[in-house]
């Protein structure tokens, strides 16, 4: 292993992994990869192993965890296969370093260069407008020692923006076809585009949404559930990912 990415403080279980290792937790964000190495391990049998983490606890803000990561956050994925092991960061990044290393059938992504595009506008739309609202949201009508109605009410609206925008695209409003998935000609195909979106979504409830709220995005609300099906997508944000081993 490289000292470049390792240190003496890095964990064994991190220093000592083979393959892909990836450094995470429950959370939407650390949900997206889950669920994509889960998917993949169903159609190529991918191997990786995994490191929860407890952020509340700041290790992400470690020495040994900066080295791999200098923002600080999860999830974290590090190729071991390469010489010296390669640290992915930010999670959509990490969803089409996977893609192009493993997927080599485009199971998940498209061949097409315009299809892929979709994937990735519809990508960057989630991870720079509505992640980073829906969080938000959650920080202020939770997390905030102070409830400022002004920040709530801001990025709530926004959050309910972003659900309308999805709910237009998969309306097929303007299209005049209703959509199945994010990217992709006609129905849409399953893609790393929803693999982001969906574990942010599905939050709705619990980001303080009421289903009078949600009631107008009926398409967004039957993708959710077409998602959840999924054996992948359950196992994605099961029981294996809550128990902490840092």
């Amino acid at each position: 292993m490289s000292s470049y990415h390792y240190t003496s403080e890095t964990p064994a279980e991190v220093k000592d992994a083979k393959g892909l290792h990836l450094i995470t937790q429950n959370t939407p964000n650390g949900q997206a990869v889950q669920i994509f190495l889960e998917e993949l391990k169903d159609v190529y049998g991918t191997e990786w192993t995994t490191s929860v983490i407890d952020i509340s606890t700041n290790v992400q803000k470690s020495d040994w965890f900066l080295r791999l990561d200098p923002n600080g956050r999860i999830p974290v994925l590090v190729d071991n296969t390469q010489s010296p092991p390669f640290a992915v960061h930010e999670t959509s990044a990490e969803l089409f370093y996977l893609l192009k290393f493993a997927d080599k059938q485009d199971k998940f992504g498209f061949a097409d260069d315009l299809e892929r595009n979709q994937a990735l506008q519809w990508t960057f739309f989630w991870h720079g407008s509505g992640a980073p609202y829906q969080g938000q949201v959650n920080h202020f009508s939770r997390a905030a020692p102070e409830k400022i109605p002004y920040a709530i009410n801001r990025f709530r609206n926004e959050t309910l923006r972003v659900f309308g925008v999805l709910e237009i695209h998969l309306s097929g409003k303007y299209s005049g076809e209703p959509r199945e998935y994010l990217a992709g000609n006609g129905k849409g195909k399953y893609s790393v585009a929803d693999v982001k979106t969906w574990p942010w979504v599905k939050n709705w409830e619990r980001s303080g949404f009421t289903k009078e709220e949600v009631s107008a995005f009926p398409h967004l609300l039957k993708w959710v559930d077409r998602i959840a099906e999924r054996p992948a997508v359950q196992r994605g944000i099961g029981e294996a990912y809550t128990k902490k081993t840092i």
